[in-house]
């Protein structure tokens, strides 16, 4: 179906906008000198999607006309792909310690977690080329540019118009959800059992330390005439000083930058919470921190999900993409100072809870949403029921337009929660667990000496896992309680305090009824395996919980 916008939205006049960057300077020239230097979505116009050998000229070809482009690699695929990122700087920066003295923030652009998902892919690549070629780049005067073009080479490769066949175009087909070994890269955020995902954590976030971190993704299935939605983290472990300032300021702005400046309508990603009742509001996206954009916003900073509307032409979808990046990108040049502030400030927040928790310090471990203070406007068509998939009603459009204004569910608060401790013991000498820590980038101690200390266990009443495996796991859920008392630990205990800038995904990895842990990911099935066969109940969980700060026996591993 053909997406009819109310408000203007002209791409043909965007791509003359954008060759409006190349009338002047030095670097334009050179660029203008050449031949044109488009995309495979604009080389086709718009029937095709970039290969992964397209992407690599592309890039290639940029570096080598634009000094302000540079290539790295951040690893390669399962399949053995490389990954590229290209980095956009004026002046070009040769590595992440130069910013630490110039002051620039890393702004990261990530596209093609899901190669069904392409538009992400095109519009980054579009946006690049074209601000690497204007004679003016303002947005450069604060930001260094960090874009991950294509991070599923793997199912990038497996392009054919039979896949997500139900979006218009591009007809020669698009790639795979899932890499080479058969993995959804946005469900590995926490266990990072991925090449791809480990690659991210490693040489994006702890090398480059973005201040704001982009997710582009195409719906699976919302029926309105917004080209782009975009969404933030609502899990209530978040910093809640990031999640307001972004519900209340910086997300309506850049949807009004978007709207107002490049005529492309938007709102806030989502579904109606009930389909035969519209009018009780719009729900937001998922809590976990396995989702890459809840697991960024875990790290103190600021990450945005995009997903356009899988229902609008394909050539809108790559435009919308492109402005939207275009629209953050004139924000956050803008307010970038006082982003850099929240996020140091949440850095404290975290380092001070850890320090002393307080009565009223909780890690969340079951979720809600609830309305944020302004209602959502939905540009949103009925659907009709056209049969079922497994339990789920299918349905489709019947082209009548509702416009709805409703309540947008979209500030998470934990409707159960434990009290916050300052410190996890893990007295478990597989190497995989310290390793996932430290892959991670948490500062992690061990203790020199034997130690005894006051701390709560956690003795499990009940363990489920589900028959059907999820991304290679049968995820386990632990029910008990936690019980308080003196334990001893042994030399080599790992000590994970929570008085670091990662505290609170310290705690979303260790907490015991956590659902993205190390024991809902089976890292530690067999200290529980008393309780598996179901006749022994009791095991307790060697995750211990120290409540209150304490001096111990212990060394940094490094």
């Amino acid at each position: 179906m053909t997406t009819i916008l109310p408000r203007s939205f002209r791409p043909a006049a965007a791509a003359l906008l954008t060759l409006g960057f190349l009338c002047l300077g030095p670097i334009a020239t050179r660029l203008q000198a050449d031949p044109p230097l488009l995309t495979k979505a604009e080389a086709t116009d718009f029937k095709a999607t970039s290969r992964h050998a397209d992407v690599r000229a592309f890039i290639d070809e940029l570096q080598k006309r634009s000094p302000l482009v540079r290539i790295e690699s951040i690893g390669r695929t399962a399949g053995g792909f490389d990954i590229p990122a290209l980095i956009v700087a004026d002046p070009p920066v040769a590595s992440p310690e130069q910013l630490r003295r110039d002051g620039r923030a890393v702004v990261y652009f990530q596209a093609n977690i899901h190669a069904g998902e392409v538009e992400g892919k095109e519009a980054c690549l579009m946006l690049a080329r074209d601000i690497a070629a204007a004679a003016k780049r303002p947005w450069l005067e604060k930001i260094v540019l960090v874009i991950v073009p294509n991070l599923n080479a793997d199912g990038n490769e497996k392009i054919d118009p039979r896949n997500r066949s139900y979006q218009p175009g591009p007809a020669e087909g698009v790639g795979l959800r899932t890499n080479g070994w058969n993995l959804d890269l946005n469900r590995d955020g926490m266990k990072l059992e991925s090449p791809e995902i480990s690659a991210v954590v490693r040489n994006v976030y702890l090398r480059w330390d973005p201040l704001i971190f982009v997710d582009c993704h195409t719906t699976n299935g919302s029926f309105h005439q917004e080209v782009v939605t975009y969404g933030w983290s609502a899990n209530p472990n978040v910093d809640r000083e990031i999640r307001t300032y972004m519900s209340e300021a910086m997300m309506p702005a850049v949807e009004k930058i978007n709207e107002d400046k490049h005529g492309v309508l938007t709102c806030g990603y989502g579904y109606f919470r009930d389909d035969k009742d519209p009018d009780k509001g719009w729900t937001a996206m998922e809590f976990e921190p396995r989702f890459s954009t809840n697991y960024f916003a875990l790290r103190n900073r600021f990450a945005i999900l995009i997903e356009n509307n899988v229902y609008a032409e394909y050539k809108d979808r790559v435009w919308g993409n492109y402005h939207y990046l275009e629209s953050l990108l004139e924000y956050a040049s803008a307010h970038v100072d006082e982003m850099k502030a929240l996020a140091a400030a949440a850095d404290a927040r975290s380092v001070r809870r850890g320090m002393n928790p307080s009565a009223g310090d909780g890690f969340g471990l079951e979720y809600d949403y609830r309305p944020l203070k302004n209602p959502i406007t939905v540009y949103a068509y009925e659907t009709e029921v056209i049969g079922t998939e497994g339990a789920w009603p299918r349905r489709r459009s019947t082209g009548k337009l509702h416009v709805r204004t409703v309540p947008y569910y979209a500030d998470g608060f934990a409707t159960r929660s434990v009290p916050f401790p300052a410190a996890y013991l893990v007295p478990v000498t597989e190497p995989a667990v310290l390793d996932l820590l430290l892959r991670h980038g948490l500062a992690v101690e061990r203790l020199t000496a034997p130690v005894e200390a006051d701390v709560e266990t956690f003795k499990i009443s009940e363990i489920k896992a589900p028959d059907r495996l999820y991304q290679g796991h049968r995820l386990n859920a632990v029910k008990g309680e936690y019980l308080p008392g003196k334990a001893a630990f042994p030399e080599g205990t790992l000590v994970i305090s929570t008085a670091q800038p990662l505290g609170m995904l310290a705690a979303c990895l260790l907490e015991p009824e956590s659902g993205d842990g190390l024991v809902a990911w089976n890292y530690l099935d067999k200290h529980l395996s008393s309780s598996w066969g179901g006749g022994t109940v009791g095991t307790t969980v060697p995750i211990y919980r120290l409540l209150k700060p304490a001096v111990l026996p212990a060394e940094a591993v490094r």
